[in-house]
């Protein structure tokens, strides 16, 4: 906070409007105004400051107690909160508070969701890089293999990456589980259509220490106090930010490429080669090696008007005015 003024996208969040993330997104599509005037992300509000989203202001109420959710989400309805999706997830729960989901499961696929007003814990839950396991049963179009185990714990190349490696088992002929810390966008359906498989049926059943048990598709219960507790120890020390986490090799010397260019008259030599003295004019290759040194000579001074010789490197003696003088027969 500066100057007694808080971000606006954490302003909107403490609200219970949305989270973070999503108020970010509504400030950059200018629906959100200050004073009645457009804003631009990184902007900051007042106490006497006044907020609208869509025209409908946005006041922060006396903090209550935050809302927990856990959610068996059907096939067919969209995790969004977006009010011209008509299939979104806060029509269907019809909940009498503003809350907004965790992340988000794929409209054709089914299981367990969050939903809150903590605005907070959200992007502690989300952060791939907090490794917050997520547990689904999958089943495919086709027999699960041995290797298609292997490849798909092992790491398979998704939207320019190559997905951490996780948990899977095969749980019958046409179907496995598998536990994730990642949230790419459709990562199980892009990593089985990686290797030739079709997704028939996907359901999480698991988001950290919270099961789906025995919770029918359709319907909602609150988390309860010890679910509570031990979700919030489990996001205590998690980032909050939306950086990668730094990896081992970050700030590692680079890898280098040996440049060995063709020479006329021969093989290239192995080695970054001497660049050539003007003592011998000889050039080394561009491998490998230390640069050859630059020897100069010096010139002498024109008091006897003798040179420095290049080649030896000899600096000319000085001469006196006296001497220039007799050189010239002017003595």
């Amino acid at each position: 906070m500066e100057n007694g003024k808080t971000n606006l996208n954490k302003y909107i969040s403490s609200s219970g409007f949305c989270s973070r993330r999503e108020a970010d997104r509504l400030i950059e599509q200018a629906r959100v105004t200050v004073n009645g005037e457009l804003v631009l992300p990184g902007a900051k509000v007042g106490a006497g400051d006044t907020v609208e989203v869509d025209g409908e202001p946005i006041k922060v109420k006396a903090k209550a107690r935050p809302i927990y959710i856990a959610f068996n989400k059907p096939v067919g309805v969209t995790s969004t909160t977006d009010p011209k999706d008509r299939s979104n997830i806060i029509y269907f729960i019809n909940h009498p508070k503003r809350i907004f989901p965790v992340g988000r499961l794929d409209k054709d696929s089914d299981g367990l969701i969050f939903l809150t007003n903590d605005g907070d814990i959200v992007n502690k839950i989300l952060r791939a890089s907090n490794n917050h396991e997520k547990e689904y049963v999958v089943s495919v179009d086709k027999a699960v293999t041995p290797e298609f185990v292997r490849q798909m714990s092992g790491g398979v190349p998704v939207l320019g990456k190559i997905t951490k490696k996780c948990f899977v088992r095969q749980e019958g002929s046409r179907r496995f589980r598998i536990i994730l810390t990642q949230g790419m966008n459709r990562q199980i359906r892009r990593m089985c259509d990686h290797l030739g498989y079709g997704v028939v049926s996907l359901t999480r059943e698991r988001i950290m220490n919270v099961e789906l048990d025995n919770l029918a598709v359709g319907k909602w219960r609150y988390l309860t106090l010890p679910e509570i507790e031990k979700m919030n120890e489990l996001v205590a020390e998690s980032d909050k930010t939306d950086s990668e986490p730094k990896t081992k090799e970050r700030g590692a010397e680079r890898a280098t490429v040996q440049y060995i260019p063709k020479k006329k008259g021969g093989a290239p030599k192995e080695g970054k080669g001497e660049m050539g003295t003007k003592t011998t004019g000889e050039k080394g290759s561009r491998a490998t090696g230390e640069p050859g040194k630059k020897v100069f000579g010096e010139k002498g001074k024109k008091a006897i008007g003798e040179k420095g010789s290049k080649v030896a490197g000899e600096k000319g003696k000085r001469g006196t005015y006296k001497d220039y003088r007799n050189k010239k027969g002017k003595g």
